[in-house]
């Protein structure tokens, strides 16, 4: 009885287990180096400059919730819609990791520039997010394209895209949705606390942390694209043993 336990146990509990573990392990650095909580904080703190604390906190909170819905769409369903349209997930994953590495080598090379333009997008005509309602801003664009923009959504249909085969697909997304929950759970106390941060960390602090989360995306990207190269080899030694 304790064998037939064990073996029933093993396909439905321990293999699941490990495929959430090591997709969790490859979603989390991924998600957290291109959303880049504690450098967006700097700037969330710019664009809600003159609010009182407890706005600040709504809006930290609606942000993070936001960014999670935007994340967990892209996760479950972005690679479904894609392939509906004939984009085949090899395509997917090259195109999702060329986009990734483009972006994480821009930011190890010039992050100030990457700060410009995430302020731009957080500060709209440069000034800061001052509307009667504060929650009008935390969806557009404190939400998006903010603090999840096209390189994140990429990152994400990438990941909810890349199961193994042979691997528990339910297990797999689970793991990339509780890493995008981590990851949003950031988001909000680095919102939350982002006067805290920019005092501690300072502008000099925070890019060598963006530039350390830049090289870590990078090799994230280079991963992702290989995945999507290898995947055409694949396919096209599959089509040639065919012919």
């Amino acid at each position: 009885m304790s064998a037939h336990f064990t073996a029933s146990f093993l396909p439905g509990g321990v293999m699941p287990v490990a495929t959430a573990t090591t997709s969790f392990l490859l979603a989390f650095p991924a998600l957290f180096s291109i959303v880049n909580p504690l450098g967006a904080s700097l700037i969330f703190a710019q664009a809600t400059t003159g609010r009182s604390r407890r706005e600040i906190l709504a809006l930290a909170k609606l942000v993070a919730f936001y960014s999670f819905v935007l994340m967990l769409v892209s996760i479950w369903l972005g690679g479904k819609v894609l392939v509906f349209f004939g984009i085949t997930v090899s395509a997917l994953r090259v195109a999702g990791g060329l986009v990734v590495a483009v972006r994480a080598w821009n930011l190890l090379q010039s992050p100030e520039s990457m700060e410009a333009k995430k302020e731009k997008q957080a500060l709209q005509g440069g000034k800061t997010v001052m509307s009667p309602n504060w929650s009008d801003s935390a969806f557009f664009p404190l939400a998006m394209p903010f603090t999840v923009g096209p390189g994140t959504i990429a990152v994400a249909i990438a990941l909810g895209s890349g199961c193994p085969a042979g691997e528990s697909f339910l297990a797999y997304e689970l793991g990339i949705t509780i890493a995008a929950v981590c990851v949003v759970l950031i988001v909000w106390a680095a919102y939350s606390g982002s006067e805290k941060l920019v005092s501690m960390l300072g502008v000099t602090g925070t890019r060598i942390v963006s530039r350390l989360a830049a090289l870590v995306l990078l090799c994230i990207g280079v991963q992702i694209l290989a995945a999507g190269v290898q995947g055409f080899a694949v396919e096209i030694w599959q089509h040639m043993k065919a012919a």
